[in-house]
């Protein structure tokens, strides 16, 4: 229906216009300047004003082609920070960028790329400021893009969780993650989707800030690599047929 007002107006504005042309001699010939000027800028509000109304309906086709998605990788920036165990959430939103062919962009508070699937428009972004402040960027783009929470997915590294196992979750605590605790502070509650991606905790007392900076062992990087690829298809599901249907799917492996 949207698509046939579209259209309509389009044709009308284009009528109106050969209409002004003609007025514009028949009123030069026969009646005065001054009357023939309010004419005219009564023809021009009429215009401007159905300019505004094609305007407004562009951008509801646009909303109604599919909803919006905010997919977050977290992580930290950097080249030392590269592959490591802490950034499993920026390496998931990578691949499902090369596999869209997306390109990342530097934008405010984090790298953004666009992408479509089914209908969905998805912004995956990857935060630049660092850990810690992950609330920040995730607030602004949650704003900016007018993504609904429930729209909301972050993935993110869980040492409670053995090396390559993937667990979705609705909503739930931070269990001691500052990328999460953040979030959940700014966003002021903890009703997010989030995919936690296992690195294990194969680390002795005290050495917990070092194995999650550190990069992934040889072994580990072989469970890594179907982990991540099945990690994408995990979060093209929950764009697809939502949260409930990628956790029946995915969570059980």
């Amino acid at each position: 229906m949207t698509i046939f007002l579209f259209i309509g107006l389009k044709r009308f504005i284009a009528c109106l216009q050969k209409f002004c042309f003609k007025l514009f001699f028949i009123f030069f010939h026969f009646f005065s300047f001054t009357f023939f000027s309010y004419i005219c800028k009564l023809l021009f509000i009429i215009m401007n004003f159905i300019k505004r109304l094609l305007s407004r309906c562009k951008t509801e086709e646009r909303v109604d082609v599919g909803m919006k998605y905010l997919i977050v990788g977290l992580g930290n920036c950097g080249e030392e920070y590269a592959e490591t165990r802490h950034n499993c959430g920026f390496m998931v939103v990578d691949a499902m960028a090369k596999e869209a062919e997306a390109t990342w962009t530097l934008d405010r508070h984090a790298y953004r790329a666009e992408m479509r699937l089914k209908g969905k428009q998805i912004t995956l972004i990857k935060p630049t400021t660092y850990m810690n402040l992950s609330g920040k960027a995730v607030n602004y783009w949650l704003s900016k893009e007018k993504v609904p929470l429930e729209n909301l997915l972050v993935v993110v590294d869980d040492i409670a969780l053995p090396v390559g196992t993937l667990r979705m979750k609705k909503q739930g605590s931070h269990g001691g993650h500052n990328g999460l605790r953040n979030i959940e502070e700014l966003l002021g509650t903890n009703a997010y989707c989030r995919l936690r991606v296992g690195v294990g905790a194969e680390f002795s007392r005290g050495r917990q800030i070092d194995y999650v900076l550190g990069k992934f062992s040889a072994e580990e990087s072989a469970k890594m690599e179907p982990c991540f690829a099945e990690a994408v298809e995990m979060v093209k599901c929950f764009v697809t047929q939502g949260a409930d249907r990628a956790m029946n799917l995915h969570n059980h492996k």
